[in-house]
């Protein structure tokens, strides 16, 4: 769906986008993180056509963004980071003009607003002025504005920024339900943690560059980066430390006889966190709850970025 081949963009001397490559597949939720400053913004104004790459291109379904930028546009549905909308319409009148603008013709926009407003959960507002709305109701708004034209690929520049906690995790639900609807989508933030656990693919950029991509899992590996595992045991906890200092992949055991806790420093895969956890099982140790620390996508984003800006 996405293909990005040495796509760059140069300011006289400042290289803002440096030569990336990225593929993403149909269906994908590829989530595209990075420090403020690093080129996030810049690589999605190329790919939505507002910005002429300095070299390479990048392919949307096959299609040139250099050469045929009209026709990508009508393949992505893209959402800035500081969307705009109109305070003195209503927000069918917002979705209209937009619907007219991608030439969607007068008797099928009805019906259709209807559609993407059930689907962003803005119904209740048809018939709002914009101006009335909260943030996280404009950026809904914003999204469904972007789905008007029913494009294969949307391009997402931090959607959940300045959103409180509960609008995030709406925000978070309905790109769940996007993919479920087949929509190729990427996603950008600065917070490792806020995308890992529905993004499949994540890639990190910094200065420009893309310094890592993949699943989290695969990043992990390539970093030799450990996963910290937070055990807690209502029986056997003296014999945890023995048992999982055996294990070739442990690098640590910190135990909390207190708490009933175990923290794990361990180099290995998911599936051998299911082979360790078995282990303890069946020594008789009783592990009523395993969970990884979220401190190990910090670390992941630590690891590859050194802290520079483009």
């Amino acid at each position: 769906m996405l293909d990005l081949v040495n796509l760059t963009k140069r300011y006289h001397d400042l290289t803002a986008v440096d030569h990336l490559n990225l593929h993403l597949a149909p269906g994908e939720i590829f989530g595209f993180i990075g420090p403020n400053g690093a080129g996030k913004t810049t690589t999605i104004k190329m790919l939505a056509t507002l910005l002429r790459p300095t070299e390479g291109d990048a392919l949307v379904d096959g299609v040139s963004v250099v050469a045929k930028p009209e026709q990508v546009r009508s393949l992505i549905g893209y959402m800035p980071d500081n969307f705009g909308v109109y305070d003195d319409v209503k927000v069918w009148e917002y979705l209209d003009f937009f619907a007219s603008a991608y030439r969607i013709p007068r008797e099928q926009r009805s019906s259709l607003i209807g559609d993407v407003l059930a689907l962003t959960d803005l119904r209740i507002k048809r018939d709002a002025f914009v101006e009335e709305l909260s943030r996280g109701m404009k950026q809904r708004l914003c999204l469904a504005k972007t789905l008007l034209h029913d494009p294969p690929l949307l391009l997402l520049d931090e959607p959940a920024s300045g959103l409180d906690p509960r609008a995030r995790i709406e925000m978070r639900e309905l790109l769940k339900q996007l993919r479920r609807t087949g929509k190729t989508i990427l996603i950008s933030s600065h917070i490792l943690s806020e995308l890992a656990d529905f993004c499949t693919t994540v890639g990190i950029i910094e200065a420009g560059r893309l310094v890592a991509s993949g699943s989290v899992e695969e990043i992990i590996q390539q970093t030799g980066l450990t996963r910290t595992l937070e055990l807690r045991i209502t029986a056997g906890l003296e014999r945890v430390e023995t048992v999982l200092r055996e294990v070739e992949m442990v690098r640590d055991v910190v135990v909390d006889a207190d708490a009933g806790t175990c923290a794990v420093s361990f180099a290995g895969e998911l599936d051998d966190v299911a082979d360790l956890l078995k282990m303890l099982l069946d020594d008789g140790v009783r592990v009523v709850q395993a969970m990884e620390s979220a401190s190990d996508l910090e670390g992941l984003f630590m690891r590859v970025t050194r802290g520079q800006v483009a």
